[in-house]
């Protein structure tokens, strides 16, 4: 996870001295009544690419904006370990369910420090909630029966007992329509800091903690601790336009 969290802030350093390169031919007003913002996020429950993040904010006042959005996100158990086998497929050991979280939400946002139209940093504080629907797959494994003979299925750790036998993961999106539903919601609290525009356009790091609730227990490795709630830290890469 460490490794992943130092590509993703290379990759945001990268863009934003292209962004603050390219800001010396930039001129204009500052003033913006709507933006539109596309996101990349890393967090505490996700892998190196956390989930996708979108959010489409409005002036209500000076220093005031609301604003609704949307997050895809794939949620881990923390005891999640890939193990690779001879054939080459990594799999995930003991886990028996995915858990697709799809969160739309509406918040509040409050600018603290505006920056100059060519320069420096803008930075806000938000808050949101919303509601969150968790789609629960069955995560498949192609599992060995003989030298001539292997089957693809849901993990079981009554049945699969040697993690050995098991080849590697069964095909992308295999079982989706076997999954279950379940509904909870979402709470969220970040700072944003926005470093520069061409104009119209913007990029932005959003830093901050969310808290997300489901109406059942989300068994994802039945042999480890499985949750109802969870908690998280996380950073959103963002790009958008405003105007």
């Amino acid at each position: 996870m460490i490794k992943a969290t130092k590509y993703l802030l290379s990759g945001f350093l990268t863009l934003l001295s292209m962004v603050t390169f390219a800001q010396r031919e930039d001129t204009g007003n500052y003033e913006y009544d709507r933006e539109l913002f596309f996101g990349i996020n890393k967090n505490t429950n996700g892998g190196l690419i956390g989930g996708f993040s979108f959010k489409a904010g409005y002036k209500i006042e000076e220093d005031k904006f609301q604003f609704f959005g949307l997050d895809l996100a794939n949620v881990k158990n923390p005891k999640e370990v890939r193990f690779t086998p001879v054939t080459g497929n990594s799999f995930i050991i003991g886990k028996s369910n995915y858990l697709y979280s799809i969160r739309p939400y509406y918040g509040r946002e409050v600018v603290f420090f505006k920056k100059a139209p060519q320069q420096g940093v803008q930075i806000s504080a938000l808050a949101a909630v919303g509601p969150s629907i968790g789609v629960i797959a069955p995560y498949y494994i192609e599992d060995f029966i003989n030298r001539f003979e292997t089957v693809r299925e849901q993990y079981d750790p009554n049945k699969h007992t040697n993690f050995r036998n098991i080849l590697g993961p069964g095909r992308i999106f295999e079982g989706i329509s076997e999954s279950e539903i379940a509904i909870g919601a979402n709470a969220k609290a970040a700072l944003f800091f926005e470093f520069g525009t061409f104009k119209s356009s913007a990029v932005g790091l959003e830093l901050g903690y969310q808290i997300e609730g489901f109406n059942k227990e989300i068994v994802l490795i039945p042999t480890a601790e499985n949750r109802q709630i969870y908690q998280s830290a996380y950073f959103t890469l963002f790009y958008g336009f405003r105007k």
